[in-house]
């Protein structure tokens, strides 16, 4: 069994670093503010954040960056754990849309299933950061231009040190290992006019010292000493490899890249129109069902289909719903967040991810209170149920470009919308499900 890799990043280039070396990873932002990370660690170890060794720095970063996503998988499992109510199973291929194949309780369905609930081993996330030193002094993302201008030509024909922090953790055993790389960098001889053309581009704008290796900046270094080069574009693989070994595990085991091309046989036209910074997260791609219609997930899909009581009666009175991107499948229609089901996700953790991810709907904000699984053999679309907490208040917003707007709906406004075609033959069944919830206050 293939361990699930998370990368707690949203860097390209350690995207496309792991994805060349088999493994594609689930990214998951870890949103750590970087400044105050090291300004606490500063105070902790009694120094001013000046003091800090870089190679301690990006250290300190790679570690909060992992613990923070830790933590978000975290309030994932203590939302799954307290799931509720019933799975109702239906295989309308094999027994007509609108009947029920089976039902059981939720916390069956999960305990038997697979996910990070039942996992032995993983998923690992891995974290890193990157700080460049030159003259002993650590130098980041330069964010404007003259900065980068800057700094390019102060380092010309010199070298620097490149450190690059790794911090691994296992998800299901707690256990966590760290490193860093180092390699010298040494640059070539080059003009002002040179690196007005480079900066102009953009590209050393969010990169730490101001450069790329893998990139346009490519032409004016001169070579790499002493390390490893994958650690210049920002995770060393090598490094990488030893801290999975640590953790006495085999390199081969995160391996996913090819089997996740073969999975994916089926294109859809519409694919083509997705934004094209769109990140392939594992368990994208289409299913050619035999009901006739192409699905989107590998490992099925999953949403949340998320209510909120009414303040004085308790009973369900609205459901958050997304406006579905025009470039997505059955565009402009309404329906729930979600989206593919990742590698070693549960429907219900990949549903919490998704919802997150598309609505910032945030696990510890609600209760899971049922789902539904409409089962067509090789693929299956999970929508969750769940409720608003009482002392809790779920704020809608687009985290990401798959939605022209989210929307809190009144129950009986729902039918009135143009629904997603699945969503809006089930929806008659998921309003008496909503309707029948008893009263939370």
């Amino acid at each position: 069994m293939t361990i699930p890799v998370i990368l707690a990043s949203q860097s390209p280039s350690r995207h496309r670093l792991l994805v060349q070396a088999g493994i594609r990873p689930t990214v998951r932002t870890s949103g750590v503010d970087e400044p105050r990370a090291l300004a606490d660690a500063a105070r902790k170890a009694g120094v001013s954040q000046e003091a800090l060794p870089v190679q301690d720095q990006v250290a300190i970063l790679a570690r909060a960056k992992a613990g923070a996503v830790r933590e978000v998988l975290a309030q994932v499992l203590a939302t799954e754990e307290r799931a509720s109510g019933q799975e109702i199973v239906s295989r309308p291929l094999e027994e007509g849309y609108g009947s029920v194949h089976s039902k059981r309780s939720l916390a069956e369905a999960i305990g038997a299933g697979s996910g990070m609930a039942t996992a032995s081993r993983g998923p690992l996330i891995v974290g890193c950061d990157s700080l460049f030193e030159f003259e002993g002094q650590a130098l980041g993302k330069p964010h404007s231009p003259q900065l980068a201008q800057e700094r390019l030509m102060a380092v010309r024909g010199k070298s620097g040190t490149l450190w690059t922090g790794h911090c691994l953790i296992d998800m299901a055993t707690g256990q966590q290992v760290e490193a860093v790389s180092r390699a010298q960098v040494v640059f070539g001889d080059y003009t002002a006019e040179d690196m007005a053309a480079y900066v102009a581009t953009g590209e050393p704008l969010e990169v730490a010292g101001s450069f790329t290796l893998e990139g346009m900046g490519s032409a004016f270094i001169d070579r790499v000493d002493g390390g490893d080069p994958s650690g210049v574009i920002g995770l060393s693989v090598p490094t990488l490899r030893g801290l999975v070994e640590q953790l006495g595990l085999k390199w081969a085991d995160l391996w996913n890249a090819q089997t996740e091309r073969e999975r994916s046989q089926a294109v859809n036209p519409k694919q083509s129109q997705a934004p094209t910074e769109n990140v392939h997260q594992p368990g994208d791609g289409w299913i050619d069902c035999a009901c006739g219609h192409l699905h989107w997930g590998l490992n099925g899909a999953a949403g949340v289909l998320l209510a909120r009581s009414d303040a004085q009666t308790g009973l369900v009175s609205e459901v958050l719903l997304q406006h579905r991107a025009e470039w997505s499948a059955e565009g402009g229609t309404w329906g729930v967040p979600g989206g593919a089901i990742a590698n070693g996700e549960s429907p219900v953790e990949g549903a919490l991810r998704e919802s997150y991810e598309e609505a910032n709907i945030r696990p510890q904000d609600i209760d899971v209170v049922g789902s539904y699984v409409e089962d067509h053999g090789p693929w299956a679309y999970t929508t969750v149920f769940a409720r608003e907490k009482s002392d809790h208040r779920v704020e809608p917003h687009m985290n990401d470009d798959e939605s022209l707007e989210l929307a809190w709906v009144p129950l009986d406004e729902v039918a009135g919308k143009k629904l997603l075609g699945a969503f809006g033959r089930d929806w008659p069944d998921f309003y008496d499900r909503l309707a029948a919830l008893p009263p939370v206050r």
